[in-house]
């Protein structure tokens, strides 16, 4: 099998510019040249990163705090992926279990005793991590009448969940109000009226037709609000600004109509406003103008109504390190400057400061996760990169395609000492942008049987997998002080043909 390793001579290039570096000896490498026409002896734009230094390092940024090597094997909170990828089989996503809570503490002690912190299910929902979560001090943030069930399984406390969705079905918004769900975000002027309609048909509390809405109070409403804040982040993973599917409008007046519809609705309770600006964020900049921009509202809602909210929801959306050269803020540094601003901003505008809320989710269930593959194929192509093939693809990590992200991947069934080789991890499905890393380097003596790991998968992998090509989504095993359990098993073909009629 011949592979091309970084620094070696390629074919001849077809054009005159390939020909004269040719000719002056420059080498035509696939770590300058990673895809498609190659032009001249200089790298094109966006070209992968020289390799690192160690191949076999895990940097602890990146990777879950219990990651190790042991005799040059990867092992995770004392486990060997060896023995793990044995008894459940590969693709399998390994989730650190210390990781997982010690992230929840830490959002708790940096945000403090006058704020409160809701996991965001959509990252990762399962009954064990959310127990995990509530367990921690967290609530939880759902979207859907699923995530909701979920949550209510798992015990957390009615109290501290908060419902989310821009198209909220009337049977999730009339289960969540049976069930007591702690705070409901309206992102509609439609969903506004239909909670004021089932919360007369439930009746509200006090009344003779009163039902069960959460131990005798109204229920809160946050109103979301689109802040016009452009976070630096995928267009997909922003939203905040006018043109996309989330909340109020604060330039064109909805936001403030929003409020007043609330406000004047029986059986609704306006407990503060809600503003999410996107995802993957990575310094507070964004944050303290949304925090800015909704407290003036804040402020027109104090003297048109002679209301004072009670809470702000900044959400989620705080970035973890995927990959080399990633730096998210450290997360005391985030809840100290918002505070700070809050603080600042209700001073200045003569009102009281309302409770901080947070949303993290992928900063709480990212990093503690890795995915295991098994390589099937090792595949050369033209001396610009090697394809690796693994057992899975984007029926497992589908964000690859659509957003872009790079996850740092090692070699884990072992340690190597050969040079490093520009490679593609690349999935099983039909098509070429089956992709799971883009550019990973790799041991040039990788072969088809070992293992390799990459890294920050907890969030919206799991949870985002499908069955393309009708392959079972991967199972979920929780590692925890050397032992292992199943969080979610592997699907089986039998699952799968239990859906199907025929």
């Amino acid at each position: 099998m011949s592979r091309v390793r970084p620094g070696a001579c390629t074919r001849p290039a077809a054009d005159d510019q390939e020909q004269e570096a040719d000719d002056q000896g420059i080498a035509m490498s696939r770590v300058a040249h990673p895809a498609g026409p190659r032009h001249a002896g200089v790298p094109p734009a966006g070209h992968p990163p020289a390799p690192p230094a160690d191949l076999n390092a895990l940097d602890p940024a990146v990777w879950p705090h219990g990651a190790r090597r042991a005799a040059g094997v990867l092992t995770l909170a004392g486990m060997d992926v060896r023995d793990l990828a044995g008894e459940y089989g590969t693709p399998l996503f390994v989730l650190d279990e210390a990781d997982f809570r010690g992230r929840c503490r830490d959002f708790r002690q940096a945000f403090g005793e006058d704020a409160t912190v809701f996991y965001t299910a959509a990252a990762f929902c399962s009954r064990g991590v959310l127990r995990w979560a509530a367990e921690e001090g967290l609530g939880v943030g759902v979207c859907t009448g699923g995530e909701l069930e979920v949550a209510l399984r798992a015990g957390v406390d009615p109290a501290m969940i908060i419902v989310h969705g821009s198209n909220k079905f009337t049977s999730e918004l009339e289960r969540a109000l049976g069930a007591g769900a702690g705070r409901i975000v309206a992102d509609s002027y439609e969903e506004i009226a239909r909670l004021a309609y089932l919360t007369g048909e439930l009746g509200v509390p006090g009344s003779s037709r009163s039902a069960d809405t959460g131990g005798g109070r109204r229920p809160q409403i946050l109103v979301r609000v689109a802040s016009g804040v452009a976070a630096h982040a995928h267009e997909f993973m922003a939203a905040a600004h006018d043109d996309q599917k989330f909340g109020f409008s604060l330039f064109s007046g909805a936001a403030d109509e929003a409020v007043r519809r609330v406000l004047a609705a029986p059986g609704l309770d306006l407990a503060g406003l809600h503003c999410h600006i996107g995802s993957q964020i990575h310094d507070t900049a964004g944050f303290e103008v949304a925090a800015r921009r909704v407290l003036e509202l804040a402020g027109r809602i104090a003297a048109e109504h002679g209301v004072q909210i009670a809470e702000l929801n900044l959400g989620g959306g705080f970035g973890i390190a995927t990959g080399p050269g990633d730096a998210p803020a450290d997360i005391k540094i985030i809840a100290q400057d918002l505070h700070g601003i809050v603080r600042a901003q209700c001073a200045a505008a003569g009102l009281a400061v309302p409770r901080l809320a947070v949303e993290p989710g992928r900063a709480i269930a990212g990093p503690g996760t890795v995915t295991l593959y098994e390589v099937g194929t090792v595949k050369d192509v033209d001396g610009l990169r090697t394809y690796v093939g693994v057992g899975g693809g984007m029926s497992d990590t589908i964000r690859t395609a659509p957003y872009g992200p790079e996850h740092a991947c090692v070699l884990a069934s072992r340690e190597s000492a050969a040079p490093a080789m520009l490679s593609r991890l690349a999935g099983r499905h039909d098509g070429s942008g089956d992709v799971v890393v883009r550019d990973a380097y790799l041991p040039a003596d990788l072969v088809p049987g070992d293992l390799v790991a990459v890294a920050a998968t907890g969030a919206y992998c799991r949870s985002m997998a499908s069955n393309h090509n009708h392959l079972p989504r991967p199972p979920v095993v929780a590692v925890s002080g050397g032992t292992a359990r199943v969080m979610l098993r592997r699907e089986t073909a039998a699952d799968l043909l239990a859906l199907d009629e025929g």
